[in-house]
């Protein structure tokens, strides 16, 4: 058996899930490769204390995504071995969604929420998220000339916060105190709710849903949280997964698009090369967004799985009620499957990334994301063809919320 890494303790280390990352959150990306080359399966000791093992292969990441016999469920791991799973996630907001579900409750669940992410329904969506990047842009050109502005809290983030509620049907005048709710929610680093501030967020979002579905029961709206309102009533969901779900997909499309517009901006800036490729030929956006993807993606490792028998990946055995951590980042740049993993083509042939997870867990919200991200950059780069960094590359900061891995600002010069 490989010998266990111990990673840094928790005031060193930025964390996810619980999880895994490097002790310099700016850049683990030296750390993942340090520990792929050590054994691209292999047992760690977390930032709490708690035990579990890592994926950090490309062909050994794959192997665990597709394999049933690491369960998604927390309930089920916090009935068979409750040390493993982190403090919080017995909220009830967290264990009845399509991320904590196996076998045919997954798939119902899957197939339940993926009605407002179907092609037709991204199509028929592309106008409306174009006219929100442009009004957002409109709001950056009236900033005074020559003044630094941060893209995070004007473009990056105000567009997925946007998007979602309005397919969620989130009225305008609650989104700021919801978003305030989201960011206590992951006030600590190692898990939400894990401390009784952010308990207390995550509670005040489960009281705000449990109001808002009284509200689209009474009167029903075209749009996804109403849907799902009625496959309750239709005996498709129930309560918790009913709420549990609308959690999970305001999460997603709060955090998910904001990191991947930012970090594939600052790989841009880091890249001067590719950012001339990229504003000469903007049919090229999105094969860059894959690459964004690839080299710097929104989401650092999966989300928690746990064995539940032996279970050999890549020639290593993992024992029953183990959590494993695949480390989706550190796969997208393994020298095995990408060659020159550590640098930026936008043109890569062959990019098949695993940013967005595989097989039956592949993330629901993809062609969401995507289309986001072809709109905002083509957008961007159309209107402030001059866009540079207002800081050196070197000085931006990142921040772990979950599973994900974001900027906090992105101050940058439009003209």
């Amino acid at each position: 058996m490989s010998r266990p890494i111990r990673v840094p303790s928790s005031d060193e280390l930025i964390t996810g899930w619980g999880g895994f990352a490097g002790p310099d959150g700016d850049n683990p990306y030296a750390l993942y490769a340090d520990v792929r080359r050590a054994g691209p399966v292999r047992p760690v000791v977390l930032a709490d204390g708690r035990p579990a093992w890592i994926v950090t292969g490309y062909e050994e990441a794959r192997q665990a995504l597709l394999d049933p016999r690491l369960a998604k469920s927390i309930s089920r791991a916090l009935a068979v071995r409750p040390e493993i799973v982190a403090p919080g996630f017995a909220h009830p907001l967290f264990g009845h969604h399509v991320l904590s579900a196996d076998g045919d409750d997954h798939a119902r669940l899957r197939r339940l929420a993926s009605v407002g992410f179907t092609n037709g329904r991204m199509a028929a969506l592309r106008p409306r998220v174009q006219a929100i990047v442009d009004g957002l842009l409109d709001d950056l050109e009236r900033r005074p000339a020559g003044e630094p502005v941060d893209l995070v809290a004007g473009f990056t983030l105000a567009l997925p916060i946007t998007v979602i509620s309005e397919m969620l049907g989130v009225p305008v005048e609650d989104r700021r105190r919801v978003r305030a709710w989201f960011d206590g929610v992951f006030a600590t680093p190692v898990a939400p709710a894990g401390d009784a501030e952010s308990r207390a967020a995550a509670d005040a979002i489960y009281a705000y849903l449990v109001a808002l579905i009284a509200a689209k029961r009474k009167e029903p709206a075209d749009d996804l949280l109403s849907a799902l309102t009625a496959s309750v009533e239709e005996d498709r969901l129930d309560e918790d997964e009913l709420l549990s779900t609308a959690w999970l997909l305001m999460l997603a499309g709060h955090d998910t698009t904001v990191n991947l517009l930012g970090n594939g901006l600052v790989a841009l800036f880091r890249h001067p090369d590719q950012l001339a490729r990229l504003r000469a030929d903007l049919s090229l956006v999105p094969e860059a967004v894959e690459e964004f993807l690839r080299y710097d993606g929104p989401v650092q490792h999966a989300t928690f799985r746990m064995t539940t028998e032996p279970v050999t990946i890549g020639g290593v055995e993992i024992p029953a009620h183990e959590q494993v951590l695949v480390v989706l980042a550190a796969a997208d740049r393994d020298p095995d499957r990408f060659g020159e993993p550590d640098s930026l083509d936008i043109t890569r042939p062959d990019n098949r990334h695993i940013a967005f997870g595989y097989g039956v867990h592949f993330c629901l919200g993809a062609p969401l994301a995507r289309l986001e991200g072809e709109i905002a950059f083509t957008s961007l780069l159309q209107r402030f063809p001059a866009l540079r960094p207002a800081v050196p590359p070197d000085e931006f900061h990142w921040n772990y919320r979950l599973v994900l891995r974001g900027l906090d600002a992105l101050p940058v010069y439009l003209r």
